[in-house]
């Protein structure tokens, strides 16, 4: 249903999995429930695909809305998620990755903008409604969500920018005191900060422009078989 509703969604959650299962492999954590967890993080998406960037091939409908009722759609597939994680059963060990993987972190986008504009922001309005991620697995998977959404929105992605926008979501969520509840330790953060930019950088290493213009010059120049 992911896969056809919120096609982009999809495709997010296969990397964060990726991301989330090398990091819990290097720290010793359950690498399983990492991948599955992050596989289920955002299903509340579904709900309403078109909110979410990542499945827009068209006009954005927050460009027309509050920045505070955008803030509470967007937080919106933190409950939806849920709903659908009670009606299929999903084990508890993964249905914390829904909440986890935002914690009560600001929807920092709106937030921004509703300042930009002036208005009386309470701050409280544009925050997810948690609760903070309580296990190893789901402070993982909060932060290879956040890196991997940001890396992703880079318009040059080399070693220095990845590295920079790894270690800035990181930091963070740090600062913000969203890893306090679980039992992630500073020298866990700092190794899945390096899994994290190892796998970036290979997924995103720089590629040499394929040469179809000369292949095209060189069939175009060979000179014409012999006769007899």
């Amino acid at each position: 249903q992911m896969l056809l509703r919120t096609p982009g969604t999809y495709h997010h959650s296969l990397l964060v999995a990726n991301l989330a299962e090398r990091a819990a492999e290097v720290i010793g954590a359950d690498t399983l429930t990492a991948r599955v967890g992050a596989y289920y993080h955002d299903i509340g998406k579904m709900r309403n695909p078109l909110a979410f960037i990542e499945n827009q091939t068209g006009a954005n409908p927050h460009d027309e809305l509050d920045p505070q009722v955008s803030a509470q759609i967007v937080s919106a597939h933190i409950r939806d998620g849920l709903v659908l994680a009670e009606r299929y059963h999903l084990p508890e060990r993964i249905r914390e990755m829904i909440p986890g993987h935002h914690g009560t972190s600001l929807v920092k986008y709106f937030w921004q903008l509703a300042k930009e504009r002036g208005q009386s922001v309470d701050e409280s309005a544009f925050r997810y409604p948690g609760p903070k991620p309580r296990s190893r697995e789901a402070g993982i998977v909060m932060l290879a969500d956040g890196t991997e959404a940001s890396v992703r929105s880079l318009v040059e992605k080399n070693a220095d920018t990845i590295r920079a926008m790894v270690d800035k979501i990181v930091e963070e969520r740090v600062a913000d005191g969203q890893l306090d509840e679980c039992d992630l330790t500073l020298r866990d953060i700092h190794d899945i900060t390096v899994a994290f930019c190892e796998l970036l950088l290979g997924v995103y290493h720089e590629r040499i422009p394929y040469p179809e213009d000369r292949i095209a010059r060189i069939e175009t120049a060979r000179p014409p078989a012999a006769s007899g």
